[in-house]
Order: C-alpha cells, then structure tokens, then sequence
C-alpha cells in the first residue's frame, strides 16, 4: 500500500513537470510568435505639414506602414531644404519634399541620395500652380509678359523654374523678364495686389483665394503646358540600400497614393468627383496640416495613383538649372532617380 502510494505520488509530480514544461514551451512561444508580429522597422521620415504631403499622412493614420512592419516616426520641418540636408546626411531615412536648384548643387557637391517617387507635380486638367496677373492688368499671354517683372519665392526655387519654363514655351527666355524674389507665398500675393509686379507664379488654394477676392486673373495653368515633378519622395543613401526595409516602405506609400486619388482625383466626364473616401481623406489632410477642411479643399494636387515618378522631368530640369546657371555642376539624373524599389513594391502588391 505505502509501495503505491509513493509510486502515485512520483507519477503525478512526474505528470505536473511535463504539464509545466509543455505550459512555458507553449508559452515561450506564443511569446516568440507575438515579439515576431509585432517587431517593427523603425523609419525616421522628415516632411512638412502641407497637403502635398497627404499620402504620408494617410499610411500614417490608416496603419499601412505598420502593415508592411514599418514604425514609421516623423520630424516635422518648416522648410524644404533642411529635409534635403537631413536626407542626405543620414539624419532622417526619407524625406519629402520639393525638388529645386539647392538638392541639385548638394549633389553636384557629393551629397548623396536618391528620388524614388511622386509626391506631386504639375498634371494637365488639374489646378496646381497658374500664372496670374492683376484682374485689370492688360496682359492676356504669358507672350505679353515681356519685359515685365514676374514676382516668384526664391532664386532657383520651383516657381523660379515653372516662370523660366513658361516663358521659354512661348518664345521668351528669362533675360526677357526681371524675376522678382520675395521669398514667401503670402509676399508674393501681396505684391500681385500691392501690382508691385506684373504676375506671379501660385498653388492652390491660393489660386482660389486670390480670384475669390478679386484682385487676380488667370493667365495660364502650369500643368497645361508643361509636365513637371515638383516634388518627390527621398531616400537616404543608407536606406535606399536596405532593399528590403525600402520595399516595405513604398508598398505602404503606394497604398496611400492609391487612396489619396481615388478619394480625390477621380474624373468622370472630364470633371473631378468626390471619391469614396472623399470626406475621409480632406479630414486626414486637415487634422495633420492645421488647415481647416474648406481651405483643404482647394488646393489638392495632382499625385500618380500608384506613386510613380515622372522620371524623365528630371533630367530636364537639370538641364534648365545648367543652362541658367542656377547648378554649379552639370548632374546624371540616372545617379539621383531610383524607380526600381518602387517597381519592386508595386509587383509585390499585384
């Protein structure tokens, strides 16, 4: 009897070790299985708060990042070329902003990085930047802009680039003209009203904003007459060469410019219509800008639906900064523009 008793003993302790064992491997992992889920690659992203800026916004809000098993952490910036700088540096993985004269003499000086996607341009049909001139000045033609001032941000700048590109469509060059730099978007309203200038280079909604108060008209739409990459996605030299990690990131960028036109490019009959997730989207936009949902409306530009680059513009404006001797040095436009990572992105989301 006592023989037994001790054999029962030795049998269930025997049993509750297994049974313990198997419980912490079981629990071991369920734990490896839930840190291998939810393991996510941070990516620093440096940006602005404009609406160009909108599919970022929405990966962000919608959790496409952490789907493609990005953690995605943002710098705001609250200017163009220190996202550039920053880029370049390694200080930030991506960076997204406006392509201009100062990112090409960064990289004719051996500052390295690489343009990987659309982040806006100008498209014809849809209402980007325009050239203006005053509602009663007497200039119908970008041709009757001879010998006139044009007012335009900064030396070099994209409005300095859509003025010389404007002008030489229609036969005139810059020598033609006296650019006026006045370095802010709001100077460059005032001095259209104040008729410091002739005209000026503007986006939306400022465009809406000025021919709602009266002061301005129309001359052209930039997009109707030449196609052009204003802005792009970055990526550092670094990141660019982690394949994998870069892949991710722009599976999760194409899903939000697919989202981002839908909501807000969609044409029927030539028109632009509210999309599905129309209201959605301005909301997204708002909240991350500080704008409010009305103003947002205004000025939403031109993005590729599946974020692609218009690689070839590129080069071209290279070639134009050269020529204006804006570029210290002449640059391959094939050493900054990598459309192969999101060609890659593309495929995997087929």
């Amino acid at each position: 009897m006592r023989k037994r008793t001790v054999f029962a003993l030795i049998s269930t302790l025997f049993l509750a070790c297994v049974l313990a064992a198997c419980g912490q491997e079981s629990s071991n992992g369920s734990t490896d299985s839930a840190d291998s889920d939810t393991e996510q690659a941070s990516v620093e992203i440096g940006m602005l708060k404009l609406t160009s800026s909108a599919p970022l916004f929405i990966a962000l809000e919608k959790g496409f990042f952490e789907e493609e098993g990005i953690d995605a952490q943002v710098s705001w910036f609250e200017a163009a070329q220190p996202i550039a700088v920053a880029t370049a540096g390694g200080d930030v993985d991506v960076g997204a902003t406006g392509i201009t004269a100062s990112l090409y003499n960064m990289v004719a000086g051996g500052e390295e990085l690489v343009i990987v996607a659309d982040k806006g341009r100008e498209q014809e049909g849809y209402s980007s930047t325009a050239l203006l001139v005053h509602s009663d000045s007497d200039i119908e033609s970008v041709e009757d802009l001879k010998d006139k001032k044009i007012g335009i941000t900064q030396t070099g700048s994209t409005f300095h680039y859509m003025a010389g590109r404007l002008l030489e469509e229609h036969g005139l060059t810059s020598a033609d003209v006296e650019m006026v730099p006045v370095n802010s978007v709001p100077g460059l309203m005032e001095t259209l009203q104040s008729k410091q200038v002739d005209a000026v280079l503007l986006n939306e909604p400022n465009i809406t904003m000025v021919l709602d108060e009266g002061y301005g008209k129309v001359i052209t739409q930039v997009g109707d007459v030449i196609d052009y990459q204003t802005s792009g996605i970055f990526f550092s030299k670094a990141f660019a060469g982690d394949t994998d990690k870069a892949t991710k990131f722009l599976k999760a960028y194409a899903k939000a410019t697919q989202y981002y036109y839908d909501a807000v490019l969609t044409k029927e009959n030539g028109e632009i219509v509210p999309g599905e997730n129309y209201d959605e989207v301005i909301q997204i936009i708002a909240e991350y800008t500080d704008q409010e949902p009305a103003i947002i409306e205004r000025g939403l530009p031109y993005m590729d639906p599946y974020g692609q680059l218009l690689a070839e513009d590129i080069q071209t404006q290279i070639d134009w900064y050269v020529k204006e001797e804006l570029i210290g040095a002449p640059v391959d436009a094939d050493k900054i523009v990598n459309p192969n990572l999101l060609d890659q992105a593309l495929k995997e989301l087929e």
